[in-house]
């Protein structure tokens, strides 16, 4: 590995946690439909996946099996997710979001998104560029490399 390259792992490990922590902590404080960061991006994964089955969102969150079920179970009660038998398979179950929880998905990715760019808005328009940029790049590169994911199992 070049020194070039390990120079920018090891800011990719050292900034992606710093701005999650802060986006996680502006979600906490600002969101007013309690929407826990781990239920956002299950929802955004069953927005982008309509059916996905518990596997498939608990390998996406890196949650076990029984944990993702919580999760789900709340989401269900809320009534911003629905189950259903898949028409294929009756032992899959589909997993979508309702109406309600669409709305509240694109409410909370407003307020995070004008956060987000509320905290940019400072920098300079070379530096949004930049960082634009090498989001595209990161996105492509790991959206080719999607791994699978092994979850640890409960016994």
């Amino acid at each position: 590995m070049t020194t070039m390259a390990q120079d920018a792992a090891r800011q990719v490990l050292d900034g992606v946690p710093l701005v999650m922590r802060t986006i996680r902590t502006q979600f906490r404080t600002h969101h007013r439909a309690d929407i826990s960061v781990p239920q956002f991006r299950a929802m955004t994964y069953m927005d982008r996946n309509e059916g996905a089955s518990l596997s498939d969102l608990a390998g996406h969150i890196g949650l076990t099996l029984p944990s993702m079920s919580k999760l789900v179970d709340g989401l269900v009660s809320r009534k911003l997710v629905t189950r259903a038998a898949h028409s294929g398979d009756r032992r899959r179950i589909c997993l979508s979001l309702t109406p309600l929880g669409r709305a509240e998905l694109r409410a909370a990715h407003r307020s995070t998104e004008k956060f987000l760019a509320d905290s940019l808005s400072g920098l300079a328009q070379e530096d949004l560029r930049s960082i634009s940029h090498a989001m595209g790049i990161l996105m492509g590169l790991f959206q080719e490399q999607r791994m699978p994911v092994s979850l640890p199992t409960e016994e």
